[in-house]
């Protein structure tokens, strides 16, 4: 069954407009929602394969709490660093160890105060980084 599915699946991306059309038309048995031919392909993956294995309850639901979140009128919720002045906070790259002190206004690595966690993670890496990423936090 997943095999035929899979062929389904991936004959998908060789149809036209209308041929999308009658495959949904023939599946599951009502007129396509959507006329754009990428929404109607994608759509019709996700009901193929919803067809096939199912729907999942738990996924629903922690999809509706997700999206509860962010209706009109609530504010996300931005998450905080844990991380307190006073603190050193470790990162071992590329077997290099990188200690940053945290401090009220700022960081300090190897004896250079940055502004930004982020900016400490580039000047390790070389690449941009998202600094609480890139120290675990």
């Amino acid at each position: 069954m997943m095999e035929g599915l899979r062929e389904t699946l991936a004959s998908l991306t060789a149809m036209d407009i209308e041929g999308l059309r009658a495959v949904w038309r023939e599946r599951l048995g009502e007129p396509p929602p959507v006329r754009s031919t990428d929404i109607l392909r994608r759509s019709l993956a996700e009901a193929l394969q919803i067809e096939a294995g199912g729907q999942s309850v738990a996924l629903d639901k922690r999809l509706s709490r997700a999206a509860s979140q962010h209706r009109t009128g609530k504010k996300p919720r931005l998450r905080t660093s844990t991380f307190q002045p006073g603190s050193t906070l470790i990162r071992e790259w590329q077997g290099v160890r990188h200690e940053v002190e945290v401090r009220p206004d700022g960081y300090v690595w190897q004896g250079q105060k940055h502004a930004s966690l982020s900016k400490v993670a580039r000047l390790i890496t070389g690449v941009r980084w998202n600094g609480p990423r890139f120290f675990g936090l």
